[in-house]
Order: structure tokens, then sequence, then C-alpha cells
């Protein structure tokens, strides 16, 4: 594990309270892909669950997290990363998704940080780039900043899973728990440099996924 010093504890504190899915960032109505996941029986069970959430981290969620450290650490500017994040997001389908849980975090940051300029962040902002500013305003390192954003979007979708399955929440908490040691290895990654990867699958699903007919999640 990682030493963290108590000046940084109150920093990821404020962090963890921001990515909360109960705020407006809107974590609780997306899913991350799991709900068509679902559908497609792609993801059945707990261990299934698992699998897909493990490929996440590692692909789409490498891929968020270094945008949040490269801005947290302020190596790429906001409107780079902005350019960056569109670059790496193949799907249209999931940028929005990316743009509807930025919104969430802006309108939260400009609350409870009046005075910063978030100018970079209008007409509309992904929730890494949005996410890596908070970070910054925060003093949080690059990799806190990547490391909140991986763990708080692998656990949102696991949290969906268990809703969409009627899994044993103790089940979920436990496969959550083992995943964090991945979640942290896949932060301290991202806060090297820029990941440039994708995973078709997940792309394919978050396509499926808007198309879908009352669908119970936004993504």
């Amino acid at each position: 594990m990682f030493d963290v010093t108590p000046g940084t504890r109150s920093q990821l504190a404020m962090m963890l309270t921001l990515a909360d899915s109960r705020l407006p960032v809107g974590g609780h109505v997306h899913s991350g892909g799991v709900e068509q996941a679902i559908a497609d029986r792609a993801v059945v069970d707990v261990d299934s669950l698992a699998r897909f959430l493990h490929r996440r981290v590692v692909t789409t969620g490498l891929v968020a997290a270094s945008i949040a450290a490269a801005v947290a650490d302020g190596t790429v500017e906001v409107p780079a990363a902005q350019e960056e994040t569109d670059a790496r997001t193949p799907s249209a389908a999931a940028r929005r998704a990316s743009q509807a849980q930025g919104r969430g975090m802006l309108r939260l940051a400009r609350r409870l940080w009046p005075d910063e300029d978030w100018s970079g962040h209008a007409p509309r902002t992904h929730l890494p780039v949005i996410s890596g500013a908070v970070g910054r305003v925060s003093q949080l390192s690059g990799f806190h900043t990547a490391l909140v954003l991986v763990y708080t979007t692998m656990s949102g979708s696991a949290t969906a899973g268990q809703r969409l399955l009627a899994l044993d929440p103790a089940d979920v908490a436990v496969m959550i728990a083992d995943l964090g040691v991945e979640c942290e290895r896949v932060a301290a990654a991202a806060a090297v440099e820029l990941a440039d990867l994708s995973d078709p699958t997940l792309d394919v699903f978050a396509e499926r996924h808007e198309r879908r007919d009352m669908p119970l999640f936004m993504s």
C-alpha cells in the first residue's frame, strides 16, 4: 500500500466526497457498460462481473485515469486534455456519458471553489478532465487523483451489477476489495504518462446501450 500523509488524507477525503455517486456527478445512474453486458449475457454472475470490471479498469479506466493524472500534475493543460480524451474515446455514446458526468463534477467544483477559473470546462468537459482539475485545486498528486477516479468508476459499476443481477452485497464487497489492488497498479501506471488504448467490446456495449428502449442506466 502507498503511504498517505495526514494532509493528503484530508485532500483524498474531499476528492472521494466529490466523486460520491449520490452527488450531482451522477455516478449512480451510469453503469459503465455493465447494463448492456448483462443484457448481452457477457456478465451473468459475480465471477463474470469481476472479469468485466478488471477488463474495464485496465483499458478505459487506465486511459481516463492517465488524463486525470496529467491534468492534476499540470503536464497537460485542460484544452489539450479535452482533445486527448475525445481522441481516446472512439464511442460517441461513451463520450456523451463522460461529458454528462463531467457536468455534474463541474457544478460541484464551481460551488466549492468559486474563485477558480473553470472556463476551460465550458461548454462541456469530460469527467477525467474535470476530475484532474479538481485534484489539482485540491493539491492532490496525479497518482492519488487517478486512484480516486479509477476506484470510484470501478466500484460504481460493481454496484450497478449488484443491483441488476440481485447479487449478494457481501460478495460484491469482497470483489471490490480484491480489485482495489489492481486499481492502485493502474493508477501508478496512469501517473507516468498518457495511456493510448481502447477496448472495442466496451465501445460496442456503449453504442448498443444508447439504442436500448427504456434502459435503467444512462450508460
